[in-house]
């Protein structure tokens, strides 16, 4: 099985990019670099959407195919200067393709400062079916071939091995699969020396189901355990205030792992204020969360985006909602606490 030789030749893989961005790692509940500073994720949804409908009957369109924006190279160095401009220090990226090459982004990123959470699904036979759901060796094979392919590259911050993969009760079925999913894969990263975390990011669903998925997926020993746990957020509209999240402030209090909006930028009150980032940012708020990733750099269904590619891919326009996150992000002033040293271990509940 392709596992298991991946397995036996990790030893002998050396990565050859070279450091420079600080190392994150998790301590407790919380994201540290290297020197002891924490680390909050501040970031965009950063892929072109592919093929969907836009009336989904589930409520969760979902592409039949994709495009792979870090094997554009062009489109990087298009992108890039923009990425700087908002003050994004992460982008996530929803689907790659791992036979493609992927240096120049990468390397434009890396210098950026810019840090890469990758989901390792792929476009309809390649995740965790809800309907029908499953962690099957082939899965796992292309899940390990894009760990394969990013493995050089020192701005990994995670690999997310499911998104909404649950969206109702019925889909709680899956949870065995998802914890399979990021056992396997962490084991694959310690057996090549990686220190990139192991992430899922969950539906903000009905609180009954979805706190105890989260739960699920962070319980039990380090071995099994995810590293990382994102909520797509939509909650704050408009000019909306901190009540609108005090119910996940609080459910997710004594989480033992740490946790980011995975996505966030509601659109049913136009036009975004982005009111939410220093909220999200700020005292209230960082006990619990480690910052999030704003959807989304490129127009999707449902009006979201931020830029307006050109007909020729050369350059793209910018708009006021892209003006108005800017601006918010570049304002944040992040909170240094709690100290790594407080921040306790990582053992995890059970």
């Amino acid at each position: 099985m392709k596992f298991l030789k991946a397995f036996a030749a990790a030893a002998a893989l050396v990565s050859t990019g070279v450091s420079a961005l600080p190392k994150v790692t998790r301590t407790g509940k919380y994201l540290y670099q290297e020197d002891g500073t924490r680390f909050y994720i501040k970031g965009i949804a950063y892929q072109e959407q592919g093929t969907v409908t836009e009336n989904d009957p589930t409520g969760f369109p979902e592409p039949t195919d994709y495009v792979d924006p870090l094997a554009d190279a062009n489109g990087c160095t298009r992108d890039v200067p923009y990425l700087q401009q908002l003050g994004v220090n992460t982008i996530r990226v929803y689907s790659v393709n791992s036979a493609l090459n992927h240096d120049s982004c990468m390397q434009a990123l890396e210098s950026a400062g810019i840090y890469v959470i990758l989901d390792l699904a792929l476009p309809v036979n390649g995740s965790i079916d809800r309907a029908s759901p499953a962690w099957t060796a082939n899965l796992l094979d292309l899940y390990i071939g894009t760990v394969d392919a990013f493995s050089k590259y020192n701005n990994v911050l995670a690999y997310n091995v499911g998104n909404e993969v649950v969206t109702a009760p019925a889909d709680t079925i899956s949870a065995p699969f998802i914890k399979a999913a990021a056992r396997d894969v962490k084991a694959y990263l310690k057996s090549k020396g990686s220190s990139a975390l192991v992430s899922f990011s969950s539906t903000d669903g009905d609180a009954g189901w979805r706190l105890a998925l989260a739960d699920y997926l962070a319980c039990d020993t380090d071995a099994t355990s995810i590293d990382l746990y994102g909520l797509n957020v939509y909650r704050w509209c408009g000019d909306g205030s901190i009540t609108n999240y005090n119910s996940i402030i609080s459910d997710y209090q004594d989480y033992p792992i740490p946790a980011y909006f995975s996505e966030f930028g509601c659109i049913t009150s136009p036009p975004r204020l982005w009111t939410e980032v220093p909220a999200l940012f700020g005292e209230q708020m960082v006990n619990e969360w480690s910052g999030g990733i704003a959807f989304s750099y490129f127009p999707a269904v449902g009006g979201y985006g931020m830029v307006t590619v050109s007909s020729d891919g050369s350059s793209v326009t910018t708009s006021e909602d892209f003006t108005r996150l800017q601006a918010q992000y570049t304002s944040v002033t992040t909170i240094n606490s709690p100290a790594q040293s407080a921040a306790g271990s990582n053992t995890q509940a059970t």
